[in-house]
């Protein structure tokens, strides 16, 4: 029997039409594909591993805050909400750095130009953002000074804290006034706070009057505006050229910023977009101390993750209740009861909510500032048939993002 391969013009045994040479280069095309393959997996492997060791490098851990909080951890309030995290943000107005220096001479010393406690409760459907008044007076315990020293404990202004001791002093002032256990703390300086704002492309604002602000390098034109960088740290810094020139009301400017800020996030997919995602992770990063638990990529894109999903009218901005202080004016000092009834929500994780200042002129300075409890049912009956009274859930004066439409 022949064999039909060494028939002229048969077919041959690798298929019709095919020799021997065009099998050789179909097998080289085929390596050459596998090879391209895996050098492009490589290459992504490598690539992607690079980025993620420079986001993670660029987080600066705060040590010394912790062995200062560990030395202390028997004073400290206890957990009483599983899952749910407290964070203390921390605005440093320090002058230290090339992005810092052009604020001031630098002294060798900060204070926290503005802090806010963030409430993350355990289910993560909603967010708190708490600001607490750097004027406010409060006790600041025995805080170790960066020379080794430590203050004697004493009755001041918040801010002081965060010049004395730093961020472990203003944590611990920050627990005896709440009674909160702070989980983590964040401290971003001017610098990285224009970082940010300039990753996003800018946060938007609507300015009801004109501003001409020499002293926070700040002009702008009544209506829609949208802020970059070194306008954006003016803006939310101004006091005497916007408003009233309180505190107060430059807090209030803060938090509606804020808002503007998450709302372009979350519009913009930026948390769902690596390409935009990016650029935002590499300012964070490289303009943050944190805490060990922080001081890491995975643990802040854990702490963002757990945010992401958060409904914008579901993150809530307020100011602690406060009125100005008795013997000084110029300082704050709390709204009790109405304090302890937002710290107490916070600290057993129980729902806060807010809504915007009644128009009401003449109302007290504890009625304006503090909570209204006029919502719900005040009684409640029991099986005995007794009526008890029936706590409803506190409203606080404040915002969230999803009122920061700018119209």
């Amino acid at each position: 029997m022949t064999d039909s391969a060494g028939i002229p013009g048969g077919t041959a045994a690798g298929g019709p039409g095919r020799t021997p040479r065009s099998r050789g280069r179909r097998r080289r095309l085929l390596r050459w594909i596998g090879l391209g393959a895996v050098f492009l997996v490589l290459a992504g492997t490598a690539t992607g591993w690079w980025l993620y060791n420079k986001l993670d490098g660029n987080i600066t851990e705060d040590t010394s805050a912790a062995a200062e909080l560990r030395r202390y951890e028997r004073e400290r309030p206890a957990h009483l909400a599983t899952g749910a995290q407290n964070i203390l943000l921390i605005g440093s107005d320090s002058r230290s750095g090339k992005d810092n220096a052009r604020y001031g001479q630098d002294g060798g010393t900060q204070r926290s130009d503005t802090t806010i406690l963030l409430h993350l409760p355990q289910d993560r459907r909603s967010a708190t953002a708490v600001s607490i008044p750097r004027d406010l007076m409060t006790d600041i315990p025995s805080c170790l000074q960066p020379d080794g020293s430590r203050t004697a404990a004493r009755f001041s202004q918040f801010n002081w804290a965060f010049q004395w001791g730093g961020a472990a002093c203003t944590i611990r002032t920050m627990e005896k006034l709440t009674g909160i256990r702070i989980d983590h703390h964040m401290v971003i300086d001017f610098g990285g706070f224009k970082k940010m704002v300039d990753a996003i492309g800018g946060v938007e604002v609507c300015l009801k009057d004109p501003v001409n602000d020499s002293e926070a390098k700040l002009r702008l034109a009544a209506g829609r505006q949208t802020l970059r960088g070194e306008q954006a740290l003016g803006y939310v810094r101004a006091r005497h050229s916007l408003g009233n020139g309180s505190d107060t009301e430059r807090m209030d400017r803060q938090q509606q910023f804020l808002g503007s800020l998450v709302k372009k996030v979350q519009s913009n997919g930026v948390l769902l977009n690596p390409t935009r995602l990016y650029p935002l992770l590499d300012a964070a990063t490289s303009s943050v101390t944190t805490d060990p638990g922080l001081a890491s990529l995975r643990g802040l894109y854990e702490l963002v993750r757990g945010m992401r999903d958060i409904p914008t009218h579901q993150v809530k901005f307020l100011t602690v209740p406060r009125k100005p202080y008795a013997p000084d004016p110029n300082r704050d000092e709390l709204v009790e009861p109405d304090a302890q009834r937002l710290f107490q929500q916070l600290r057993t994780d129980k729902p806060v909510t807010v809504a915007p200042p009644k128009p009401t002129p003449t109302a007290a300075p504890a009625e304006a500032a503090g909570a209204d409890t006029e919502a719900g049912s005040d009684t409640d009956s029991t099986d005995e048939g007794t009526v008890t009274p029936q706590v409803p859930v506190p409203t606080f004066t404040g915002t969230t993002a999803g009122k920061a439409d700018c119209r």
